[in-house]
Formats: structure tokens, C-alpha cells, sequence
């Protein structure tokens, strides 16, 4: 569903990402996994339109989308999650979740009642303001959120970050069930284990350069790629 084809992306005299390609198939799940400052959320933000290209191409389900917004996108179904859960800390639960599917109105309450079954924690917090919620609740109402806008492909960037090794379970545990049940994930993360551990493939980015781009369980098999990982290349 989703091509990205040769693109390089770059900050004023800066090249951030080069020559960069990769695929999401229909109801896949592919991790893009790196150290810091490999270009991960730059890539990310390429990809859903928040940064420009200066070269490449981007097609979403064979038409092009290079140029195509970031709501504009949202609204054919690819929906991103960003780093940092980027929640209204004033707003109760039920009132992000609302603005999460702004876009989707038509099917708000059926996607409200997938998004609490996914994360059963949320149904007992409806009425309580974000701000108050955990790390780890609070990344569990970003996934919810971006659920709301009833997404083809959700793209996740680091949702593990700064979360406890069973939240991490519990999140990444969610989205295997969303990709159960036919969804598309593009997950970039740092935990090179457990993201490889639920993807199928996986892409390893190094320096702004893909380094590796093979099966999850030769990534995990793969010492070249602890190597590229930590940046030891």
C-alpha cells in the first residue's frame, strides 16, 4: 500500500535522509528500527507529509502522494502517532479521543468502544484530564487517538519510549491485535528486540541510509545488524 522511493530529506545544509526506500503491505507489520540521530522521525515525518522531499517519491495505494498533506493523508487512512503522545493534558479522555477522530465523525462511538476494548485501562478514565494519566496510560490514549481516525496504516513513532518493560508488553501486545485483526503498522523504534520481536519485516536505518531490510527473524539473527544498530559500523 504504501512506496517510498529514493528520498532525501534535509534541513538547510544538512542531509538527513538519503536515498532512502521502503514498503508497507496491506495488512503488514514492518518495523523501522535505529540508534538516535539514524533520521527515524525524520523519516516519519516525511512519510506523513510533515517535512518536505528534496528528491524520491511517495504512493499510497499506486497514486502518488509526495506532496499530499498530512490531514490529507489522514483522511485516505494513514494515520501517524507521534513521539512524545502530543495529547490535550487539559482535556478529559473521552474529549481526546473526540478530537482524535475529527476527521472520522461518522463512526466516532463505534471507534471509541474498539479504541477502550483495545486499552481496558481507558474505560475506567473517560472523565479524567490526560495530564493525569501515566506514561504509560498516556501512550495507550495516543494509540487510541490515532485510532479514532480509522486508519489503514498507523504509523507509531517510538511508542515504547520512556515507557516500564511491561507497558512496552502491554502496548506492543495491542498492537499485535490490531494487526490480528487486519490493520497495517509501520512501528519506528529504538527497542530493536521487541519491535522486531511483533513486526514480520523490518528495516534497520543507519546514518540516513537503510542498512539492512530483510525478514524480522533474520534482523534478529542478523550480528551485523547489533553492529548498525549501535551505530558500531
Amino acid at each position: 500500500m504504501l512506496s517510498v522511493d529514493e528520498i532525501t530529506v534535509g534541513y538547510g545544509d544538512v542531509t538527513v535522509l538519503r536515498d532512502v526506500s521502503l514498503s508497507v503491505g496491506a495488512g503488514e507489520f514492518v518495523a523501522l528500527v535505529g540508534s538516535n540521530n539514524a533520521g527515524k522521525t525524520t523519516l516519519v515525518n516525511a512519510i506523513t507529509g510533515g517535512v518536505p522531499l528534496r528528491s524520491g517519491t511517495k504512493a499510497w495505494q499506486g497514486v502518488d502522494v509526495t506532496t499530499t498533506s498530512t490531514r490529507e493523508l489522514a483522511m485516505r487512512g494513514v494515520v501517524q502517532v507521534p513521539e512524545g503522545h502530543q495529547l490535550f493534558p487539559e482535556m478529559t479522555v473521552m474529549e481526546n479521543l473526540y478530537v482524535g477522530g475529527a476527521i472520522c465523525r461518522e463512526k466516532r462511538e463505534e471507534s471509541v468502544e474498539r479504541a477502550v476494548a483495545l486499552f481496558p485501562r481507558l474505560a475506567e478514565r473517560t472523565s479524567q484530564r490526560a495530564g493525569t494519566l501515566s506514561g504509560g496510560e498516556q501512550q495507550m490514549l495516543a494509540i487510541a487517538c490515532g485510532l479514532m481516525a480509522n486508519p489503514t496504516l498507523l504509523i507509531l513513532d517510538e511508542p515504547s519510549l520512556g515507557l516500564a518493560p511491561r507497558i512496552v508488553e502491554i502496548v506492543f501486545e495491542a498492537l499485535s491485535e490490531l494487526h490480528a485483526q487486519g490493520m497495517a503498522l509501520l512501528v519506528i523504534e529504538q527497542n530493536l528486540k521487541v519491535s522486531l520481536r511483533h513486526a514480520q519485516r523490518g528495516y534497520v536505518l543507519e546514518r540516513g541510509r537503510v542498512a539492512f531490510d530483510a525478514t524480522a527473524e533474520s534482523l534478529l539473527e542478523d550480528s551485523r545488524v547489533t553492529a548498525a544498530y549501535l551505530g558500531l559500523s
